[in-house]
């Protein structure tokens, strides 16, 4: 089996080649734009689970743009998480959004001038999760650009007793591997891929994070990260 960083290198590449990729360039070392983004999202915003959900947390990365405006203009509480996970959570309300400003309030360069940086003990409770992906299987495992920003913010949701909710994920059919992929116990997986082709039901087997573990988190992400501490303040102080 492959590791991780094999795998992202081998669809960053892939996608250049294959002329699937899309501003921002270059796609290595992020979670890559893709041709087809607008398309996968419409397979979700068909979703029952999409069309009941009233609070959502997308990812802040260019694919998933898309995303961030519909929720908004269809009335749903946004939650996006600041950059390296510094301050938490971004709560974009949607009443606070004027008509036709929706892609211009989930771009990460305006975003604040419609949205607040809001206390963990704050977050409302969450009922729908985007995850950006370098790569994905059809079974649900994930292999993001390698910092494990998605793991840790779901694991923060359940570590502070938000319920196990559905995730998504957004790429481009190039994306999605049939080949074994590496699981920590740690990973988060997805429970439903949406491509410019096809919407995917993962029926995942695997766990997803039921909270923090403590035990890999260095101190050098405590100080990185002051929402870790926080939450260990919380929840074990």
């Amino acid at each position: 089996m492959r590791n991780k960083q094999d795998i992202r290198e081998d669809i960053w590449k892939k996608m250049m080649e294959e002329k699937v990729g899309r501003f921002p360039f270059p796609l290595k070392g992020r979670i890559p734009n893709f041709k087809g983004a607008e398309k996968a999202a419409q397979f979700v915003f068909e979703m029952e689970e999409y069309k009941q959900a009233k609070v959502v947390k997308v990812n802040p990365d260019s694919p998933q743009l898309p995303i961030r405006a519909q929720v908004i203009k269809d009335g749903k509480i946004l939650l996006v998480p600041t950059p390296r996970l510094k301050d938490g959570f971004i709560f974009v309300d949607p009443a606070n959004v004027p008509p036709g400003e929706e892609k211009k309030a989930s771009s990460l360069k305006n975003i604040h001038q419609y949205g607040k940086v809001i206390p963990l003990s704050q977050l409302p409770e969450i009922d729908l999760f985007f995850a950006g992906s370098v790569a994905l299987h059809h079974d649900g495992r994930r292999i993001g650009k390698g910092e494990g920003y998605a793991d840790r913010e779901y694991a923060i949701l359940r570590e502070l007793g938000n319920r196990e909710i559905p995730v998504i994920g957004t790429a481009h059919s190039v994306q999605i591997v049939s080949e074994d992929m590496p699981k920590d116990e740690y990973d988060l997986t997805c429970d439903w891929i949406a491509t410019e082709n096809e919407l995917i039901k993962t029926n995942s087997p695997y766990e997803k994070p039921k909270g923090i573990i403590w035990s890999e988190v260095t101190d050098e992400e405590m100080n990185e990260m002051p929402v870790l501490r926080e939450i260990w303040d919380m929840t074990k102080g």
